[in-house]
Formats: structure tokens, C-alpha cells, sequence
């Protein structure tokens, strides 16, 4: 009795191991007893759950002698509140490239809703299927599932036929909204070899080692023999095909928040690069080493082809721009200055040319890719040593150092090389200084198209943003305060300030800063802003301001005014992927007040310092003081860091808090007894 106790147990055991690996999500497969939850612990919160995502990928021989590429997809979701509705709308990419176009198949789409206890289910009409075209080789299928509302289940399913079998489909275990199960199984045969590359901070659940089958593929074979034609059979082969399986449980909802690159680096994902096609097939490598890819590039009709020629149609452009310029530097900022100021960017996100550079010349604008490759021809025609550089930007997502994958990168600029020093240009920019990039390039790895294939790594703690404001306050007379603003802003502000200066006007900017004093009386004095048309230097603003001090007993004041930290930036009390900052942090703010005639300093905010790290590189500084009715006050802000792991959130969190509690607390001055 003892061993078939013990034999029903170890079965039970069995069971529930089994079901813990598989989902037992099935389409169609909907009863009442699915209704029942409608707060779910993973985020009792969450406008909509992801019940179950579920993908599967294989390959199969295909009529021409080839191999064709199937993904097969099916998700069910949970909608639980109103703000949750866009859960029900989906977009299914497509790639087309000339006649040839991946095809969607077998789509089917449900909504169900509970009603008076049974489940009631409305299928999706095909007609309510759409396709948007994005670009030439993009197109999306959309469709919303009808009749949805809060607590509806929905579900869809459809699978994908590729003949672009070398680029399989990429698997995402985030988005949005929470995931409880998601789940992705890739059989791959053993002629194709392909790198796997993980990202995300969710560890698997399953993380299944391949396991091996046998199937046989019709293909067409190529024989070369010494002294022989090349030679093409069809027939069939034996191979193995390895079955990969990836689980994550529970993946949390991920949204961008305040510094963030890009979402796409952070989400839980695995993606699929094929890197070699062994035998039984013909051996070839298919991944490329960085050599060979900038040589491609540099060949490129669409790229380095036309960096070579001689391009003398430029010549009488390049006499006027340099003719009064002899040494090599002030050449290059010319050639720089003349593409920024007379062309125009219309697509800041482009790795290849669409037309040639001689087009660009005449019509004054092209897309990033072609501007930049036009400064980098200039200078070489000008004597000047220049390669352009591939990057990816900020919201674009990382490269890989280790794979040239092209793909990830869709941004230009240029590097000139003068007096032994790198210069780095973007000339699609108005009013950006020489030798300064956006900060949205600052994105880690990138690679010069040079026949060296040059690494080069751009970080954003490289950049610091220094910030300068001052503030002096005096006593008029009468109960009138005057006083005066000064700020040196930042390389990064200076450049924005210009541009919303040249859109909006001086007086926009000024006026901003006035509804920063609450109660201010009358309008600004003595405005003025420096050096806006020195674009290589930051800016100066200045201003005096006047304001009563006001009759009461007490007064208050913060002496921040309109500068200072009015809320945490870190808002969410948990966040699962880093911070990124645009560049490293170091604002200064001076101080310096009389007490209001007849008033006298009742209560002030104590000096306080909070060293970030260990060493005290990085701080927060708020030193305060009165000296016979002359208040001053320093404040300091300085990170030297861009880069936060989740786990150093909650520090830094409380480090902004902590400034911004400093920064609200107010003078209290009293009438003179």
C-alpha cells in the first residue's frame, strides 16, 4: 500500500512539473472560469494583462530547391481597464523587396466577453484587416479587435511565410503590459549556424538545451569539381534540426521613463543572426568581420563609392570657401560652417544616400547620410584627412562591437583628423558649434568606414553639461526689491535655447523666466542674451528684475527663484532597467540677498552636503549663511556619471530627493520689533 502511496505521488509530482513547463493556453480554448481574476499580482494596477505570447519559428524545404522560413505566433490578453484598450490593436510587420514580399497566413482574431455567465465570442473580419506602406522595403498589417471592453479577453493567431530565410524573426518577451508567459521555440537545422545574442534584466524560466530530431529537406546542391562546369542537383537530404526553447514567466510591463536611450535595449528579447551555412549545403561565412563590412561600404555605390571619385565639380565651391584659409583646421571649420548653414537635414535617420552627392550639392538638402558624406568628400578634396563614421543614436538602440550587424546603425557624421586630433561633425544641425555632436550620438560603440574599420566609442560620460547662475538681490528702497540674473548655460542648453530663440523669439525665453517669480511686479530690465550668434560658445543671459517685498509680519522666500530641482525626476518607485542620462551634470547656483528693509532673518535652511559615491566626486551641496542681514547661498549639483544600474536606483532616487527638499525650503524673515 506504502509503494503505491508513494508510486501515485511521485506520478502527481511528474504531472505538475510538466504543466509548470508548458502553458496550457490553447486557441479558442476560453470558459467563464477564465473571467474570474481580474487583479493580477504581478501589477495589481495594470490596464491590461498579456495572459499568454507564444511563438515558434522552423524552416522547410520549398519548391524552388531552397528553404523557406516559418513564424507562427499566438497571444492572448486580458483587458482589464479602458486606458488598456490599445492592447487590442495590432501591427504585424512586413518585409518587401521588389517583387517579393513576406505573406501573411492563417490570421484569426477573437474577442470574448461574459455575458450573463456564458462566454460570448466575435470573430475579427478579414475586410477590417489594413495595410500601411512605411517605406520600400516595410509594410504593416493592422487591425483592431471589434467589440471590446473592460474585462474582454482577446486573442489572435496568424503565421508568416518568408523566403528571406537568412533573417528570422526576433522574439520580444516584454512590452507593454505585464507577461505571464512567454514563450518562443526556433528548430534549426544544422547547416545553418546562428548567433544568439540575449538582452534584458528577467531571467529565464526555461532555457531548454537544443534537442536534436531527424528531417529531410528537398534542396537544390551546388558540386564544383576541378576541370568540371558547376554543377546543380536537386535531391533530398538528411539533416539535423535542433529544437531551441526559451520561457520567461512573469515579465513586468516596460514603458520608457525619463532617461532612457531606448526602451528596445532594456526589454527581454533574443535575436537571431545567421552566421555561417555549413555542409551538407556549400559552406559560405555569412557574417562579416569588420574589415570586410567597411570594405562593402566603402564600395558601396550607395555609400563610400562616391568619396573616391574626383569630384571636381565641387572645385569652384571649395575656392570660395577656403581661399582665405591656409592652415588645415580653419579649413575644416569653413567647409563645416558653409554644409550647417546653407543645407537642410529632412531625414535625421539614414546610413545609405539616395542620390548622388552632386544632387545634394545643387538642391541644398538630403537626409543625414547624404549631408555628411558630402562634408567628409569636401574635405577630402580639400586636402584634409576625413572619414565618415556609422553610429546608432540614443532612441535607435546599441551596436555590438563584436558583430557587424547593419541594422543597427542609421546614423552619419564625420571625423577629420587635423594636427593629430579627431574632429567630429554633424552638419544637419542649424546652430551646432564645430566639433560638437548631438548628445543623442553618444550611444556607445561605432566604427569608422575606413579600410582599418576604426572602433571608436562614444560615451556620454564623456560630456558634462556646466551650468552657471547667478543671482544678487538688493534693497531699493521704499519696500522694493531690485535684482539681477546672470546664467552661463551648458554646451547641450545653449544649443537648445538657440533654436527656441530662432523660433519663438528672445521675448518667449524672457518670459519664461518671469513667470518664475510669483510675485513679480512690472517687466524685466536690462534683458539681454550674448554670444547667440557665436556658435561655438555658450550663451550669457542677463536681466534685472524688481519686486515688494511685500508689509506682512513674516515673509517668505525661497532663494532658489527660477532656478533649482521642483520635483524628482525618478518619479516611479521601482524601476527594472538603468538610467541613462544625455551627459554628466555640474550646476552651480550663487546667491546673495539683503534682508527687506526693516526685516530681519527669522529662521533659514541649514547647510547640507550628500556625497553620491564613496570618494565624494559626485554631490549635492546647499551651503547657506547669514551675515548681519546679508543671506548667501551656494548650491551644487554634480553627477560625473550617466550610467545607472537598476540596482543604484533607489539611491539615486533619494539622492534628487533630498535636493529637491533643499531646494523648496524658504527664508523666513520677521519685522523688526
Amino acid at each position: 500500500m506504502k509503494k503505491l502511496l508513494l508510486l501515485a505521488t511521485i506520478i502527481l509530482l511528474i504531472v505538475k512539473c510538466q504543466a509548470q513547463d508548458k502553458s496550457s493556453v490553447k486557441f479558442g480554448k476560453i470558459s467563464a472560469e477564465d473571467f474570474k481574476t481580474s487583479v493580477y499580482s504581478i501589477d495589481s494596477n495594470a490596464a491590461a494583462i498579456v495572459i499568454a505570447d507564444k511563438g515558434y519559428s522552423y524552416y522547410e524545404g520549398n519548391e524552388r530547391g531552397w528553404f523557406t522560413f516559418f513564424h507562427q505566433r499566438h497571444k492572448r490578453i486580458r483587458v482589464l481597464k479602458k486606458n488598456g484598450y490599445d492592447a487590442a490593436d495590432v501591427d504585424i510587420p512586413l518585409y518587401i523587396s521588389g517583387p517579393v514580399q513576406e505573406q501573411l497566413q492563417s490570421i484569426k482574431a477573437t474577442t470574448y466577453n461574459l455575458e450573463d455567465g456564458s462566454v460570448k465570442e466575435i470573430k475579427l473580419d478579414n475586410k477590417s484587416i489594413f495595410t500601411d506602406k512605411l517605406d520600400k522595403n516595410h509594410v504593416v498589417k493592422k487591425f483592431t479587435f471589434p467589440n471590446v471592453k473592460e474585462g474582454s479577453i482577446i486573442e489572435f493567431s496568424y503565421t508568416i511565410r518568408s523566403d528571406y530565410w537568412n533573417s528570422p524573426a526576433n522574439w520580444y518577451f516584454q512590452g507593454k503590459y505585464p507577461v505571464l508567459w512567454s514563450e518562443f521555440e526556433f528548430h534549426i537545422p544544422e547547416f545553418f549556424y546562428f548567433v544568439f545574442i540575449t538582452e534584458g534584466y528577467n531571467e529565464f524560466h526555461i532555457k531548454q538545451p537544443p534537442v536534436p530530431s531527424t528531417v529531410y529537406f528537398d534542396v537544390t546542391l551546388e558540386n564544383l569539381e576541378a576541370g568540371k562546369a558547376l554543377q546543380r542537383e536537386r535531391r533530398k537530404i538528411e539533416a539535423r534540426v535542433f529544437k531551441h526553447r526559451w520561457v520567461i514567466k512573469n515579465a513586468p510591463g516596460i514603458k520608457a521613463e525619463r532617461f532612457t536611450s531606448s526602451i528596445i535595449n532594456h526589454i527581454s528579447k533574443i535575436e537571431f543572426q545567421l552566421s555561417e551555412i555549413r555542409p551538407p549545403l556549400s559552406y559560405k561565412s555569412v557574417m562579416m568581420t569588420w574589415p570586410m563590412f567597411t570594405e562593402k561600404m566603402l564600395m558601396s555605390e550607395y555609400f563610400g563609392a562616391q568619396l573616391d571619385n574626383t569630384n571636381n565639380w565641387m572645385d569652384d565651391e571649395l575656392k570660395s570657401i577656403t581661399s582665405a584659409k591656409s592652415n588645415e583646421a580653419e579649413k575644416t571649420k569653413k567647409i563645416y560652417e558653409y554644409i550647417r548653414d546653407h543645407f537642410s537635414c529632412i531625414d535625421h535617420s539614414a546610413r545609405y544616400i539616395d542620390q548622388p552627392l552632386r544632387n545634394v550639392m545643387k538642391s541644398k538638402k538630403g537626409n543625414v547620410a547624404e549631408i555628411n558624406l558630402l562634408l567628409v568628400a569636401m574635405l577630402k578634396n580639400a586636402g584634409i584627412r576625413a572619414d565618415p563614421l556609422l553610429l546608432s543614436t540614443k532612441n535607435h538602440g546599441y551596436t555590438y562591437s563584436m558583430y557587424p550587424l547593419e541594422d543597427k546603425f542609421n546614423y552619419v557624421v564625420a571625423v577629420a583628423e587635423v594636427g593629430g586630433e579627431r574632429i567630429f561633425m554633424d552638419a544637419t544641425h542649424p546652430r551646432l558649434g564645430f566639433g560638437v555632436l548631438p548628445y543623442e550620438c553618444y550611444n556607445g560603440f561605432a566604427c569608422m568606414i575606413n579600410k582599418s574599420a576604426t572602433a571608436v566609442t562614444l560615451n556620454s560620460d564623456s560630456l558634462t553639461e556646466k551650468k552657471i547662475s547667478t543671482v544678487l538681490i538688493s534693497n531699493k528702497g521704499k519696500g522694493i526689491m531690485n535684482g539681477a540674473f546672470r546664467q552661463l548655460p551648458g554646451v547641450y542648453e545653449s544649443y537648445e535655447l538657440r533654436n527656441k530663440v530662432a523660433e519663438e523669439g528672445a521675448e518667449a525665453l524672457f518670459a519664461n523666466f518671469k513667470k518664475a517669480f510669483n510675485n513679480l511686479e512690472g517687466e524685466l530690465s536690462f534683458k539681454g542674451i550674448d554670444s547667440i550668434q557665436q556658435l561655438d560658445e555658450q550663451l550669457s543671459i542677463h536681466f534685472d528684475f524688481d519686486f515688494a517685498a511685500g508689509e506682512s509680519d513674516i515673509i517668505y522666500f525661497n532663494p532658489m527663484i527660477v532656478e533649482g530641482f521642483k520635483e524628482n525626476p525618478f518619479k516611479s518607485a521601482i524601476r527594472n532597467y538603468p538610467v541613462e542620462m544625455p551627459y554628466a551634470i555640474d550646476e552651480t547656483y550663487v546667491f546673495r540677498m539683503e534682508a527687506p528693509h526693516g526685516y530681519e532673518v527669522d529662521e533659514l535652511p541649514k547647510s547640507a552636503r550628500v556625497n553620491f559615491d564613496e570618494d565624494g566626486t559626485s554631490f549635492f551641496e546647499y551651503i547657506i549663511a547669514n551675515n548681519n542681514g546679508i543671506i548667501s547661498l551656494r548650491s551644487r549639483v554634480k553627477l560625473l556619471r550617466t550610467y545607472y544600474v537598476p540596482e543604484e536606483y533607489e539611491i539615486l532616487r533619494e539622492f534628487f530627493s533630498q535636493i529637491v527638499t533643499k531646494h523648496s525650503e524658504q527664508i523666513v524673515f520677521k519685522k523688526k520689533k
